[in-house]
């Protein structure tokens, strides 16, 4: 604790030009290509840490499916030696999508609590849920009674907090018409049509994918900096250029698909929630990369801004 803080101002200047905005060590190794001694070695460390950092053992675990496949491996043959009972085990290791495509569950203890005698498994993948009766649950198979219910059912991210509220811009078009087929911002901070709308860790940053802490600094940061631009200039209005919006999205939907990322249905993509466009919402190329994009807009006068008084 001392360490961090006599060291605090080089720690929190490292943070922000991270990748995911952590101090998380990333190695330069490709797996494919790196001694069976060395993966074993290092994804052993790192399961034994716990947490999602396993995913930054190697440098080609994200974006090379051979890659992924020996870190799956690995975990499946973690989960096999600490899950007693083989059903329960397979269940919990019959995943079929990418290792780090869904945030995976490497916490403390997590996989041992399924030896206890008063946790059961089911999987409703087999057994589908049916409904919720006055005493319990009700799959296909079997009722199940219970005391309490957990409903962790999953959230709209990126865009539900947004869309909740009714958002309207020029000529009374409303956001929610406009993002129908899925987001469109410039750098996940404004829509071009919304004159001084701001997003926080909007879609098309790196948000969820980073230290959403740091992230969130960032942008007020970058928003309060702009404020003063404006004030400065006698300009009243702000928002974001049709196609250099147009062209952030695709640039975020281009770095996708160099991933295994998309591979998943999983909330990054909007799977979770019932009629919601399947698009890969975050920007992937890393908060030190954006944070230095957002620092040359403004820095070229707000580049992709369209201002007015």
């Amino acid at each position: 604790m001392e360490y961090f803080r006599a060291h605090r101002a080089e720690l929190r200047a490292r943070e922000r030009a991270s990748r995911n905005g952590t101090l998380r060590k990333n190695y330069d190794e490709s797996a494919v290509s790196a001694p069976a001694e060395l993966r074993q070695e290092r994804f052993g460390q790192w399961w034994e840490i716990g947490g999602s950092d396993i995913i930054g053992t190697f440098n080609d675990l994200t974006v090379d499916q051979r890659a992924n496949d020996l870190l799956a491996d690995f975990i499946r043959g973690k989960v096999r030696e600490i899950v007693r009972d083989p059903r329960t085990a397979a269940a919990l290791t019959s995943q079929d999508y990418p290792v780090g495509a869904k945030r995976a569950c490497l916490g403390t203890d997590y996989y041992e609590t399924f030896n206890s005698d008063t946790v059961r498994l089911v999987n409703l993948r087999e057994t589908p849920l049916e409904s919720v009766t006055p005493t319990g649950i009700r799959t296909s198979d079997a009722e199940y009674e219970l005391d309490a219910i957990v409903f962790a059912t999953g959230f709209d991210a990126m865009t539900g907090s947004i869309l909740g509220v009714d958002i309207y811009g020029r000529g009374g078009r409303s956001l929610r018409d406009d993002w129908a087929a899925g987001p469109h911002t410039y750098l996940g901070l404004a829509c071009n049509g919304y004159p001084n709308l701001f997003l926080i860790t909007g879609p098309g940053s790196p948000s969820v994918l980073s230290n959403v802490v740091v992230s969130i600094e960032q942008h007020v940061e970058w928003v309060c900096d702009h404020l003063e631009y404006l004030r400065k200039k006698d300009l009243t209005t702000t928002e974001a250029d049709y196609d250099a919006q147009e062209d952030w999205v695709a640039l975020v939907n281009e770095l996708a698909s160099r991933t295994l990322m998309p591979k998943a249905a999983s909330w990054y993509m909007g799977a979770n929630v019932p009629g919601k466009p399947r698009v890969f919402m975050p920007f992937i190329g890393g908060v030190g990369r954006y944070r230095e994009i957002c620092d040359a807009v403004a820095a070229d006068d707000y580049r992709g801004f369209v201002t007015s008084a």
